[in-house]
Formats: C-alpha cells, structure tokens, sequence
C-alpha cells in the first residue's frame, strides 16, 4: 500500500485493495485486455471507515475543523472500498456495495455473478471489513452477542455447551468473477470453482419479542425458517439435491439460540447428522462483511483439495444440536459446497460453489 492511499483510506479499504491485488494476479487477468466498461466490482463492507472516522473526530475536538483530513467525506463510506477499487483498476462497469453484515460477502458475489450473466466480462467481487477499533467494538458491544468469555480458546465456540457469544475481527476475501466460457478462452491459468447457486432471505424483528436477556436461553430458540429457505432455495437454484451437498459451511454466531436455530435448519434440510458441517471462521473470529466471503474461498480450496477444513476449539455439543461437526480435518470427494450466512438484523443469504 502506497503511503498516499493509507493517509486517504480506512483499513477496510486497505484489505480490500491488497486483497483484489492477489486475485487478480492468481487469476493472471491482463485487465487492458477487457474493455474498461466490461470490467466491474461488487464489494461487500457494512461497519464502514470506523477506524478512520474515529481519528479524524478525535482531532476535530481537540485541534478545531482546520486539522481535519478532506477524505474523512469519504474514507468512512461503506462504499469507498468499491470505489477505490474501480478507480484503481480502471472498473467502470457496474460498481456497486451490499451492506448486509454478516450475509454481505455473500450477497455481493450473488449480484456478481447477475452483472456476469447481463454481460460484464470479468468482476472484482467479495468483502472485507475492519471494525476492530474503539468506535467499532461499541456498536457491536451493543448487540449483546459479543463473548463474555476471558479464555482465548473458550471464547468463539459455535454449537459448542460453552458457546457465550462471538469474537469479531477484521478480514475477509476478494475473488475475481467471469463467465466460465470466457474464462477458458483467455486461458485463466486456474478456476476454483462455480458458483451455481446463490439465494437471499430475511428474518424481520418480531415487534411482540422481549428484549433479550442474559444468560441464553437456548430452549427458546426459533427455527430459523427463512435461512432453511435461503439453503433451498440456493440448491434449487443450482439444480441440486441435498444428497448432493457434501460439505456445509455454517454462519456459526456462537450464540446458544442462535446456533440451535441453525443447527434445526441445516437438520430440516438434510435431516439429524446429515451432511458435515463446518466453521472455520473460529480460528479467525466473525469478519463481518468479509466473514462469508472468506468462507466462501475457503470453500472453493476445499473443493479443490479434497478435505473440509475444522471447526476449532470445540469440545462438546451444545443440547439440541444434531450437526455432525467436523473438528479435525476430514478427507472428502467433494462435489459441492453450501456456504450459510446471517447478518445481525435479519440478513441470511446461501450459496453452492460446485467444482
């Protein structure tokens, strides 16, 4: 990162620009080879430029509005990563952001793939946030979902009896998006996968709820439909069967209710211990935006090598919870991949990645 794009930019940005660096150079793409307006990005953020706001307030109240940087107009916007990344790359094709937390990352790669399908050439897709800073941590210490747990190795346990919350972090994955056939005749020196099927529910806040309360109470926890229907409705729209799926890869909140809700719809969709089920984001903490990005690329590495990554840290199922949990890495031929997400305020999104 040059030093002039650090002093304008939040470090959500920063990710995101030397993350779509590394894509692009894996995906050995020669941009001036794709018209400037068949090249497009869809990004992913929902905490914005958190860190960098903070420090331009804080000289705004003790050095006056003279000390106060002019990209502060900017550099906090959820959509400035997009739009550094389409001035940077010269994507002046679609240019657009998804601010559904959590379900972000997926979110963008589904509307992705629809500019591919109108007939963008090649897309910068994906999410990355960094709400790791004071300002950051108060609005998810707000939520109440945060870990109360002090040890580093109990405090994000999904589906786990221990589970007290989630740990956030920052992160998240950038992928380069474009039609298989187009791909294959530029000679793209690899393909990670398809994305065969994506689909985006929504739970809305029942107004009649009580506020929540502390300890969880597992017992109470819904079932989740409307995720249920974003997973159905992501593999009818890849054509496949449950059967099909050999790997799932779970949103995992780490909060008791939440994770029995999950747990009872992965069970309604492939039945008690039906297919394995995944969540490597406990060795990284819930990236917001980014965190189903990554998940989706770590799903396309496990397609490509054959063995379905661990959940970390996790001792013993919490009651209720039927998943069969993979805790160390297991060899699998797989075929497809269901990749879950939930952003806090009802998000869900579902994806299939297929070799």
């Amino acid at each position: 990162m040059g030093r002039k794009l650090r002093n304008q930019t939040d470090h959500m940005t920063h990710l995101a620009v030397a993350g779509a660096g590394m894509a692009l150079a894996d995906a050995g793409v020669d941009l001036e080879s794709v018209g400037e307006f068949e090249r497009g990005v869809v990004a992913a953020n929902s905490s914005g430029g958190v860190a960098f706001g903070q420090r331009e307030l804080q000289k705004l109240w003790s050095h006056g509005p003279a000390h106060v940087s002019a990209y502060m107009s900017v550099a906090w916007f959820y959509a400035a990563t997009a739009g550094q990344l389409s001035i940077r790359h010269g994507l002046r094709g679609p240019c657009m952001v998804t601010a559904s937390e959590q379900a972000g990352g997926l979110d963008a790669v589904g509307h992705a793939r629809r500019q591919v399908r109108r007939g963008t050439r090649l897309v910068l897709t994906g999410g990355t946030d960094a709400s790791v800073s004071p300002v950051g941590l108060s609005f998810e210490i707000a939520t109440g979902l945060l870990s109360t747990e002090p040890a580093p190795d109990r405090a994000f346990v999904p589906f786990d009896a221990r589970a007290r919350g989630y740990v956030p972090g920052d992160g998240g994955a950038i992928l380069v998006m474009e039609d298989e056939a187009a791909a294959r005749e530029r000679g793209a020196p690899r393909i990670y996968g398809r994305l065969a099927g994506y689909a985006a529910t929504f739970d809305p806040p029942d107004p009649r709820a009580p506020a929540r309360r502390a300890p969880f109470d597992p017992p109470s926890a819904p079932a989740a439909p409307r995720l249920r229907r974003a997973a159905e409705k992501a593999l009818a729209d890849a054509g496949l069967a449950p059967d099909d799926i050999g790997a799932v890869f779970a949103d995992a909140y780490g909060v008791p209710e939440l994770d029995l809700a999950e747990s009872r719809a992965v069970e309604a969709v492939f039945g008690p211990g039906g297919v394995p089920v995944t969540a490597p984001k406990t060795l990284t903490g819930r990236l917001s935006a980014g965190g189903s990005a990554l998940d989706l690329a770590t799903a396309l590495l496990a397609l490509r090598d054959g063995v379905i990554p661990p959940t970390a840290n996790v001792d013993r199922l919490a009651p209720g919870v039927t998943v069969d949990l993979v805790r160390e890495p297991r060899p699998a031929p797989l075929r497809a991949v269901l990749v879950l997400a939930r952003g806090y305020g009802g998000f869900n999104a579902a994806a299939v990645v297929t070799r």
